[in-house]
């Protein structure tokens, strides 16, 4: 049989931590938690398991995410959010794979639960993830906050049938604020990669994005938690190309500064 690592980074995480770790114990040989100074009693609920916790200083979720991976005693992977929880069935096929890994990747769908609801649509559904890996075989990529497992290029994968149980947001007020955080995150990287935006993307941009996640992608089957995950996520989009303008508009006015010094 071979081995797997667990690793899961923390950030006041006391409300879901518990679960994380109670649906990964029959399967991990080892769980490595990796937290940002958590200030709430995520440490303590973790220390009443069998894991190793350790503290690192967060630099962003692809860093945070590669760090902890670094850390792991066994070459094979299984990465978790402190919100997120395997369901029976996706716990019982890794049990199967364990016996012998024959990919570097196996991806699983993931299921959201928001307010208490599931959603099943919204483009939310099917959220597909590389979320199990040979740690040899690749690393934590994509744009922050956004972050993807990218396997080499010769890397191989599957897909396994159960999902990974998101608890994403208790409240819309939480959704609210984490799509202005992230929307900040994502405007900011996106200028230090130097793109650029134009007023009329952050007109039509979220407007199609409502369309295509609430009509497209059967939104509307997910009832009223559905329009307000589809209008939520399009205001996040708003957010972020406004902030990336206001961004682009005092990257200008610090370009013209000295211009304007030696005109005086």
């Amino acid at each position: 049989m071979d081995k797997l690592s667990v690793v899961i980074i923390t950030f006041n995480e006391e409300k879901n931590i518990g679960r994380c770790i109670e649906s990964v114990l029959e399967i991990a040989d080892e769980i490595l938690v990796v937290d940002s100074f958590s200030t709430d009693k995520t440490q303590q609920i973790c220390l009443e398991y069998d894991v190793k916790f350790i503290t690192h200083p967060f630099e962003g979720y692809i860093e945070q995410k590669n760090y902890a991976a670094s850390l792991a005693t066994y070459d094979y992977v299984l990465s978790l959010d402190a919100d997120e929880a395997l369901s029976v069935e996706l716990r019982n096929n890794i049990k199967l794979i364990i016996q012998h890994f024959a990919f570097d990747g196996y991806t699983f769908n993931r299921l959201n639960n928001y307010c208490g609801k599931w959603i099943f649509h919204s483009g939310w559904y099917p959220d597909r993830k590389l979320r199990l890996w040979n740690r040899k075989k690749g690393k934590w990529g994509g744009e922050n906050p956004h972050d993807r497992f990218e396997l080499e290029v010769n890397g191989t994968e599957t897909f396994l049938k159960g999902n990974l149980l998101h608890y994403s947001y208790s409240s819309i007020s939480d959704h609210i604020a984490q799509a202005n955080k992230f929307s900040t995150i994502s405007a900011i990287n996106s200028i230090k990669k130097g793109r650029k935006v134009r007023v009329i993307q952050a007109l039509v941009n979220p407007f199609w994005r409502f369309v295509r996640n609430y009509f497209f992608k059967l939104g509307f089957l997910d009832g009223y938690y559905g329009f307000v995950v589809c209008i939520i996520n399009s205001h996040e989009n708003f957010l972020k190309y406004v902030k990336m303008i206001e961004l682009q508009k005092k990257e200008k006015s610090r370009s013209y500064l000295p211009f304007r010094f030696k005109l005086k």
